[in-house]
């Protein structure tokens, strides 16, 4: 294993203006870019998500493209008005890649799982895609957001079949899935194709989340490049930090911002191929790019190890419910989902963003798993191997994020 992570950082190129690093991307053997710009969070006007800033978000791709970045991600419904309506991300890529940058870089955009009902949609929805993007192929597809029932539904409709076929007629290049549940179906949807990459969320906060530290382990072992999205926990971990929180960093002997802290965080670990960061300013761009210079595998020392974990158990100690999403309450017969509700219970207290955490619970109402739902039925109680008081603790989460 020693030998492996030597040998991967062989492989980092420096390139570019602002020395950027690049790592060889699992089997494709490409030079990626450690950075990848995400073009969900783009800079809007008026508060709109679907008016994108075209202006300011194009100098922004430009800036990181002429300074290294060569990947750039966007997918069907980014900046839409409503999940499932196209979004203006990927017209707007497609202008701003214009005049020589579409070369510069690999593009990759995903298929919307939920919108496919029937074998046709998949390829709809791929030349929509081509067509918006002003392209010929996608050099990097997902399948976006997996969980079980979606990859159900695309075992059904065969869409190894049409993977296979856009593969062939040069309309995509490298396969992969982005992926929202558990760790067992995540090892199972790895194991079941010969896919590329994948992309996943992990940040220090997120090591035992979804596929987690363990699903990354797993997927670059079996050779996929790995993607790894919110590394700053869609802001979380930057921002507004908890006096305790900012006391801990200040321990460390070199001054680091806290996205710096983040980025590096994850950076550090050998098998992590790309890191999405979601940029809204010029000045955005500018740091990350910056913090990529210092992004090696294993180059953080014990130390910084140490007051990473020492913020991990800060943060945690913040919890409102002692849960583990271990799922041993679930299914809960009211269709409340009770690790998600509890989730965002923590969430909200452990970074302080109760009004954001806010929006979130909304979705859940609209989908009927919130804690509103409970008809206290006490069945989950009798379950939980934390003996936590589920029924009290959903009504403290409905006070607290409606």
């Amino acid at each position: 294993m020693k030998i492996k992570l030597v040998l991967r950082k062989m492989v980092i190129k420096l390139k570019g203006v602002d020395w950027m690093l690049y790592r060889s991307f699992g089997k494709t053997g490409k030079d990626l870019s450690i950075l990848g710009f995400g073009c969900m969070r783009l800079p809007v006007i008026g508060g709109k998500q679907d008016h994108i800033d075209e202006s300011k978000a194009t100098s922004m791709l430009h800036y990181a493209i002429d300074n290294g970045v060569n990947y750039v991600d966007t997918a069907y419904p980014y900046h839409s008005a409503a999940m499932h309506e196209p979004g203006m991300s990927e017209v707007f890529v497609g202008k701003a890649l214009r005049n020589g940058y579409r070369e510069k870089v690999n593009l990759a955009t995903k298929l919307p799982s939920w919108m496919i009902k029937k074998r046709e949609d998949m390829d709809y929805y791929l030349d929509q895609q081509l067509k918006r993007l002003q392209t010929d192929h996608i050099d990097f597809y997902l399948l976006h957001g997996l969980n079980k029932q979606n990859w159900d539904n695309y075992k059904k409709l065969d869409v190894f079949e049409f993977l296979e076929r856009a593969i062939a007629d040069g309309r995509i290049g490298y396969v992969g899935f982005s992926f929202h549940d558990d760790l067992p179906l995540f090892k199972e949807i790895v194991d079941a194709y010969d896919w590329t990459f994948c992309q996943i969320q992990y940040n220090y906060m997120d090591e035992e989340y979804q596929a987690g530290r363990e699903g990354l382990e797993y997927a670059a072992a079996k050779g996929l490049g790995v993607v790894i999205m919110e590394p700053l926990r869609g802001g979380s971990l930057v921002g507004k930090i908890p006096e305790d929180i900012s006391r801990i960093w200040d321990k460390n002997d070199i001054k680091r911002s806290s996205a710096e802290w983040a980025l590096r965080f994850v950076w550090n670990r050998p098998e992590v191929g790309i890191v999405l960061s979601g940029m809204t300013e010029m000045e955005h761009v500018e740091e990350n790019i910056k913090i990529a210079e210092q992004g090696y595998p294993d180059s953080l020392n014990d130390k910084e190890i140490k007051l990473i974990k020492e913020v991990q158990n800060a943060y945690k100690a913040r919890n409102k419910v002692d849960c583990t999403a271990c799922k041993y309450c679930m299914p809960c017969p009211s269709g409340v989902d009770i690790p998600g509700n509890f989730g965002m219970l923590n969430s909200a207290f452990m970074y302080d963003a109760v009004q954001e955490t806010k929006k979130g619970y909304g979705f859940f109402k609209a989908s009927k798993r919130d804690a509103s739902n409970c008809e206290e039925c006490g069945q989950c109680e009798d379950l939980c191997p934390q003996g936590i008081s589920i029924r009290k603790m959903l009504k403290e989460v409905e006070a607290a994020l409606t």
